[in-house]
């Protein structure tokens, strides 16, 4: 057995995180054996997983965890011999805020959101990695490198999309310390969404499920989830945490998600006495899209619109990008365009959640946190989000975010990558990271009268 077991202290002033099992000077190691991963080095793993619809420590007393537990036998590749580890030509700076106010360590905590490429949809879609050496796509090599990078992060709240071995990642991530829950798409698919938590930091007050079949938008899911700090009971939290459709034909759709997201988050959250938001996630939708407005500004038009452009995100393709200067394509069509693409009666249902309303709506104030906090024209657009979050075959741009409602605010963000360093890397994923997506990591702290 080979163990890995460190800790990290957070430095003052600015940081570094390097990837693929280095660390530059960004981040201290100590000797501390406050986390561990084991892993094999070679040959077969048989071990046994006790979890439950919420995974991991947890109160006693509450007997809404329903725990189980089950065998699983999983041949795990060899050991990453020296000269095969990932060398660090990545490197993401943090970036502080410059509204940001001294505040106590103990008003803050960390959150980060990442689609981390589900194994079958890496092994379906082979056409969007044909740039991407095999091993690289492989799932335990991967898997490696995400809980790797998700250890050093230190992060206090974890957002994963697009996860289709979740007890592979909760053994590992409990041994760090989280606890974790996890709602599987319906239908025949086989990923959902993950949400982890650190167990000494958080208690779980309630959980919601959203299935959105149940309203006729497709089979995809959303999680919510109160949080309590553990040392401060007047500190809660909602974080939500959705992967939202894909298709990009079908924006009635795709708006009706993100609606219904909005609308059940603001009823927890006034269940609770207006507790802050956190809502995490790939929303498949481009900054400066009519779906990014709808967020940033609460309402949306929808006949002033195509269905079909809603998102953003056709003529994406890395080569198209990089030809217009990785800025968005123009999302606002022209009236001829949008009769030639009318809304259905049933299609403006979805979208709107009403019948005879062209007006989509949600509840909520929403920012973006990386909008929040300036960064580098190497890696930001025109309106401060990251100029790609994801990177294959066919498609380089921003899908991802953390959104936050008022009560909290933004005190640093993990920057994301310049164009030409993700491009060196021909696709992701790569030999240092281990999913097409980048992970979004804010920082963000409880405001004096949050």
């Amino acid at each position: 057995m080979r163990s890995v077991a460190c800790s990290w202290s957070r430095p003052t002033g600015a940081s570094r995180i390097s990837f693929g099992g280095h660390l530059s000077s960004g981040f201290h190691r100590s000797h501390h054996l406050s986390s561990s991963l084991s892993f094999p080095s070679s040959g077969d793993a048989s071990f046994l997983v006790s979890c439950s619809s919420t995974s991991g420590p947890s109160d006693h007393n509450d007997s809404s965890n329903r725990s189980y537990s089950r065998r699983w036998y999983n041949r795990l590749p060899r050991r990453r011999q020296a000269d095969q580890m990932p060398t660090s030509r990545i490197a993401r700076d943090w970036i502080d805020s410059d509204t940001s106010t001294v505040s106590e360590d103990s008003d803050r905590f960390t959150v980060v959101s990442y689609n981390i490429l589900g194994d079958r949809n890496s092994s379906y879609h082979k056409d969007l990695y044909s740039n991407v050496s095999f091993p690289y796509l492989k799932w335990g090599y991967r898997k490696r490198l995400i809980c790797e990078e998700l250890i050093r992060l230190r992060p206090d709240i974890i957002c994963m999309q697009e996860v289709d071995k979740y007890f592979d990642l909760f053994s590992m991530m409990e041994k760090a310390g989280y606890a974790g829950s996890y709602k599987r798409r319906t239908g025949d698919n086989i990923d959902g969404c993950a949400m982890f938590w650190k167990a000494d930091r958080f208690r779980v007050l309630e959980r919601e499920n959203i299935e959105f079949s149940q309203f006729g938008m497709r089979d995809n899911v959303a999680q919510l989830s109160v949080l309590e700090l553990r040392k401060s009971k007047s500190r809660r939290l909602l974080v939500g945490n959705i992967h939202v459709l894909y298709n990009p034909s079908r924006g009635d759709v795709k708006l009706g998600q993100i609606r219904s997201l909005c609308s059940k988050a603001h009823l927890l959250s006034k269940k609770w006495g207006d507790i802050p938001i956190v809502l995490g996630g790939d929303y498949n939708s481009l900054p400066q899209s009519p779906l990014y407005n709808f967020l940033a500004s609460s309402e949306l038009n929808i006949m002033k619109h195509d269905k079909r452009e809603l998102s953003g995100q056709r003529n994406r393709l890395p080569n198209q990008v990089l030809e217009t200067g990785s800025k968005p394509s123009n999302t606002i069509t022209s009236i001829s365009r949008c009769l030639s693409s009318s809304w259905t009666n049933e299609e403006i249902r979805l979208a709107t959640g009403q019948e005879n309303s062209y007006w989509a709506v949600h509840p909520l104030k929403l920012n973006s946190s990386y909008a929040s906090v300036k960064g580098s024209t190497n890696t930001r657009d025109s309106i401060g989000e990251p100029l790609a979050t994801s990177y294959h075959s066919k498609f380089l741009g921003t899908v991802d975010y953390l959104w936050y409602s008022d009560g909290i605010a933004p005190a640093r963000v993990l920057d994301t990558l310049p164009i030409d360093v993700l491009c060196r890397t021909r696709g992701l994923p790569c030999q240092e990271l281990g999913s097409d997506h980048l992970a979004l990591v804010s920082e963000f702290f409880f405001e004096p009268n949050g």
